[in-house]
């Protein structure tokens, strides 16, 4: 059978690898459940080959000035956004994410991240501090690459991690070994291949390709000097764990079950359309979405009802239609783990089922042609009267899927939304701006909103608390993830202190 793309292999040396692996799988539309390419899964001796390529280039890379490293970085971000659409088309039949979406957020906001970084060590991001002890002795320190780093990307946003990962990590001066998640790899070579369009030198970004194992060897390996992970807590515990034997340097971005609380006299307009982009953009797939809908008891009717009316405007169909704005779920396993959590929702935890659930047939004849009807797409469920104990309350389920809770009081409502053991991201709506900085304060996250949802700029850093991760990403403390600090003490004096002297 004839597929869309061409086989992915390893890249490394700054070329694509030829496999001698027997061991092969597919990555699959979502949207219409057709295989779009064969992904070979890289062995182990090749993923030798390639961390030895990454420690070759990391001397040169390293002592690269960094404003030099910075133009090539810039140029990579200018070929980015010169390709947006067409790599927007692989994203997008990899993911399932409507074109509407990743023609304008996950390709822009990964060249943002990229320009940003290569900006700020250009920029002087790299300068240590001089601190004056006494007239004759004086401290300087310096921030030094850590070596050949590995990014273990996640399949929800391909490129745009795989760019938050690679941007702070080759502008810090060290090399990577990149593996993509097996569910949406497409990105990957195409990616490697524009950094060396753009005058990466070999063995500086490097791919590998592979399910777990692949993961796995990458984490435990003794020349790999950190690991930076996004993906599921469970996972992320095993990732961190092997790399700790090592005493490997870790950044950590995991899974939220996240709060987002209209506060009362919040505007209606606002707290819905927030909720519902807290909810069901990218069909839920978002590691900070607010699924813990908490609203005043008096405000539920008039929150319900006009979430119900403005249900209509999310429109399924056609990914490649910019009129659709939602799209299936990513493979046929989370759809099947999407749909437990519904049915859950419905026969156990006895939440009322306000709108959505399964996805008929006649929904799907409604809203998708043929084409389309056997890939994974969901409704966009939302679950009411639900309380705290429920499974859909306490458990993350990666889909569209919201629940609903009311409170009573301020105090109630901050307490309930930090009863849990993650705290990734957190949100308020309010017309009360001191309230709703007072509220945001004592929530438990790492990343917080004001009548807003799901925005997260280059410049602003972001990471989970409790078990929600390890570390930040993005930002001015982004890119002191990827370095490792020297200090240097000098004393002018010409004596060496000491307390063997003659007395």
């Amino acid at each position: 059978m004839s597929l869309p793309y061409s086989p992915r292999f390893a890249y490394y040396d700054g070329k694509p690898q030829s496999s001698s692996s027997t061991s092969s799988f597919q990555t699959i539309d979502p949207a219409t459940s057709t295989p779009l390419a064969n992904i070979h899964t890289t062995t182990p001796s090749a993923i030798d080959s390639a961390i030895a390529s990454a420690q070759k280039a990391f001397p040169a890379w390293s002592s690269t000035p960094a404003i030099e490293r910075a133009r090539i970085l810039q140029k990579a971000a200018a070929i980015l956004r010169s390709r947006n659409d067409e790599l927007a088309v692989v994203e997008t039949h990899d993911t399932g994410k409507p074109f509407s979406e990743t023609s304008t957020v996950d390709i822009v906001t990964g060249a943002d991240v990229l320009e940003y970084f290569a900006n700020l060590v250009g920029g002087g991001g790299l300068n240590g501090e001089t601190i004056q002890l006494r007239p004759n002795a004086w401290v300087y320190s310096t921030k030094n690459a850590l070596g050949v780093c590995a990014g273990i990307g996640a399949w929800n946003y391909p490129i745009q991690i795989a760019l938050w990962k690679s941007a702070p990590c080759l502008a810090a001066g060290n090399t990577m070994i990149y593996k993509p998640s097996e569910f949406t790899p497409l990105h990957s070579t195409l990616l490697a291949e524009i950094y060396s369009e753009a005058g990466v030198p070999p063995g500086v970004f490097n791919v590998v390709q592979g399910g777990g194992e692949v993961g796995a060897y990458l984490t435990q390996h003794p020349s790999i000097a950190k690991v930076s992970f996004t993906g599921q807590v469970s996972t992320g515990q095993k990732v961190a764990g092997s790399a700790s034997g090592g005493l490997k340097y870790v950044t950590m971005e995991l899974g939220g079950k996240s709060a987002c609380i209209i506060l009362p006299g919040a505007d209606l307009e606002q707290a819905v359309d927030g909720a519902m982009m807290a909810n069901f953009f990218s069909t839920g797939q978002v590691c900070t979405n607010g699924t813990r809908v908490f609203i005043p008891e008096s405000l539920k009717p008039s929150f319900e009802k006009r979430l119900l009316e403005k249900m209509e405007y999310l429109r399924a169909g056609d990914v490649m239609d910019p009129a659709t704005n939602f799209g299936p779920l990513v493979s046929k396993p989370h759809f099947q783990k999407v749909q437990a959590y519904i049915k859950h929702g419905v026969e156990t935890d006895k939440a009322t089922l306000l709108y959505g659930g399964f996805a008929t047939p006649s929904w799907l004849s409604t809203h998708l042609n043929k084409d389309y009807q056997s890939g994974y797409w969901v409704q966009p469920t939302i679950f009411t009267d639900c309380t705290d104990d429920m499974k859909i309350v306490q458990e993350e389920i990666f889909g569209p899927v919201m629940s609903i809770l009311t409170y009573k009081t301020i105090d109630e409502v901050v307490r309930r939304a930090n009863d849990t053991k993650l705290g990734l991201a957190a949100g308020v709506f309010s017309n009360d701006l001191n309230q709703a900085h007072q509220v945001i304060a004592r929530l438990e996250a790492g990343i917080t909103w004001v009548n807003t949802w799901g925005e997260s700029p280059a410049e602003m850093s972001v990471g989970g608390w409790k078990m929600s991760g390890v570390g930040v990403e993005n930002g001015k403390k982004g890119l002191e993830a990827w370095v490792r600090n020297k200090s240097t003490l000098v004393d002018m004096g010409g004596e060496v202190p000491t307390v063997f002297c003659k007395l």
